[in-house]
C-alpha cells in the first residue's frame, strides 16, 4: 500500500471522517508538503472542537487493518468509478483487485427474489461471464444467487455495506469467504464499523459506478434496487430490467422501469 493509502486508513479508521472529507485530503497530498499537518488543520475546520480532540485520540493510537486497501488515486483505482458522485476515497478489498479493471455488468434484485429470479440470473450469468466480471452487493436474496452463480461460470465482485470483517446477513460468511478467494470483495467501510442502514444506499452506488450495465431481476416499487437503478441512470449507465407479471409486487419495480425507458430483457441470448 502507498503512504496516502495508509495514512487515509488511519484516518478512516478513528469513525470521524467522511468519505467526503476522505476526498478533501487526497485533493489536498497532491500538492502538499506535510500532510499530516494540512490534514489537521482541514480537520479543525470540518469538525467541532469536541469531535477534532477526539479524533486526535484515536489517530494517535494508530489504529491499523489486516486488510488491504487502495485510494482514489492509485492506478488499480478503476476510471468508471471515478466519475461517480461522491466516489470512496478507499477501498478495503480482499480477493483479486486487477478486476475492477475487467467490464462489469450488475445484477441485482429483490431481498425476498422468487423463483423468477434464479431462474433468470441460472440462464444469464453463464451467457456474459465471457464478456463481463459479475457484480453484485453480496445481499440476501438475488445479489447472493448473481455472486454464487458467477462464482460457478466466471469471475465475480461483491460490493458490501459492512467492513470486510463482517457478513449482512451473517449466514452469507461462507459465501462472501469463497467470493474473497476466487474473485473480489470490496468495501469502503474498514473493519470494525458499525452496520448503518445509509450504508446499503451508498454502497449501491459503488455497484452501479463499477459497471457498464445494471440487470435488475426483481424489484418492489420502493426498495435498494430501484434506487441502484436511478443511481445508474444518473451516472449515465444502462439499466436493463427483467420484465414480470402486471400485479406481482416483486415485479412492480421492473415494469416501471421498462414503462420509464430502461432496456426490457426479453431475450437472454440479446445483453
Amino acid at each position: 500500500m502507498t503512504k496516502l493509502t495508509k495514512f487515509l486508513i488511519r484516518c478512516r479508521m478513528t469513525g470521524m471522517v467522511s468519505n467526503q472529507i476522505m476526498l478533501k485530503i487526497i485533493k489536498l497530498s497532491i500538492n502538499s508538503a506535510n500532510l499530516e499537518s494540512e490534514t489537521f488543520n482541514l480537520l479543525k475546520k470540518e469538525l467541532d472542537n469536541l469531535q477534532f480532540e477526539k479524533f486526535l485520540l484515536l489517530f494517535s493510537k494508530n489504529l491499523q487493518t489486516k486488510y488491504q486497501a487502495i485510494n482514489y488515486l492509485d492506478e488499480a483505482y478503476p476510471q468508471m468509478l471515478r466519475t461517480i458522485y461522491n466516489p470512496p476515497a478507499l477501498l478495503f478489498f480482499s480477493g483479486n483487485i486487477a478486476l475492477l479493471k475487467t467490464d462489469c455488468i450488475a445484477i441485482i434484485g429483490s431481498r425476498h427474489a422468487t423463483d423468477y429470479s434464479f431462474s433468470c440470473i441460472a440462464s444469464i450469468v453463464p451467457r456474459l461471464v465471457n464478456r463481463y466480471t459479475i457484480v453484485s452487493g453480496l445481499a440476501k436474496g438475488a445479489d447472493s444467487m448473481a455472486n454464487e452463480e458467477a462464482l460457478r461460470f466466471g469471475k465475480t465482485i461483491g460490493v458490501i455495506g459492512s467492513g470486510l470483517d463482517v457478513a449482512y446477513p451473517a449466514n452469507n460468511m461462507m459465501l462472501q469467504r469463497q467470493v474473497s478467494r476466487n474473485g473480489l470483495v470490496i468495501s469502503e467501510y474498514p473493519e470494525g464499523s458499525n452496520i448503518e442502514p445509509w450504508h446499503f444506499p451508498q454502497r449501491n452506488r459503488i455497484i452501479a459506478g463499477l459497471s457498464q450495465k445494471v440487470i435488475i431481476t426483481e424489484a418492489q416499487a420502493k426498495s435498494g434496487s430501484m434506487i441502484t437503478a436511478d443511481l445508474a441512470l444518473n451516472q449515465g449507465r444502462e439499466v436493463i430490467a427483467v420484465p414480470g407479471r402486471v400485479g406481482d409486487e416483486f415485479s412492480v419495480g421492473c415494469n416501471k422501469l421498462i414503462e420509464q425507458g430502461a432496456t426490457p430483457l426479453l431475450d437472454f441470448n440479446n445483453i
